[in-house]
């Protein structure tokens, strides 16, 4: 993905894609009869964060932008809950909960940060 030299956006697509590969990489080992439910839910979620992320970023309206990347915020949030559920429900190990809790965090604080930036300047510039 091409961020045209803009190495925060760049950042924040490489951790998007890292939370996505760690979480099918974990999800392998869930138990079978959740195939089509949490395990199908928390693999949807996640790839959601980074699909509509990009998604945004090939549209040319700031607005348009802004609402994918809070499609994206939501989806983050759906696989925080997710990932908690599965931690509850001793699908992960606590390692692999706390590494991928981390990384949804630190996804998080920067989509907020980007979704902030974005509505400024919408806010500033009255599109």
């Amino acid at each position: 993905m091409n961020f045209e030299g803009n190495e925060f956006r760049r950042n924040l697509y490489n951790k998007m894609n890292k939370l996505v590969h760690l979480v099918y990489g974990v999800s392998r080992s869930f138990p079978k009869e959740e195939m089509y439910g949490v395990t199908s839910q928390l693999r949807r979620a996640t790839m959601s964060i980074v699909l509509n992320y990009i998604e945004g970023y090939s549209r040319f309206r700031k607005k348009t932008v802004l609402l994918f990347l809070e499609i994206s915020f939501g989806s983050m949030k759906e696989s925080t809950y997710l990932i908690d559920f599965c931690k509850e429900e001793k699908y992960l190990s606590l390692d692999d909960f706390e590494n991928i809790n981390g990384l949804i965090n630190e996804v998080g604080a920067m989509l907020w940060k980007e979704m902030m930036f974005c509505r400024d300047k919408i806010k500033n510039k009255n599109i």
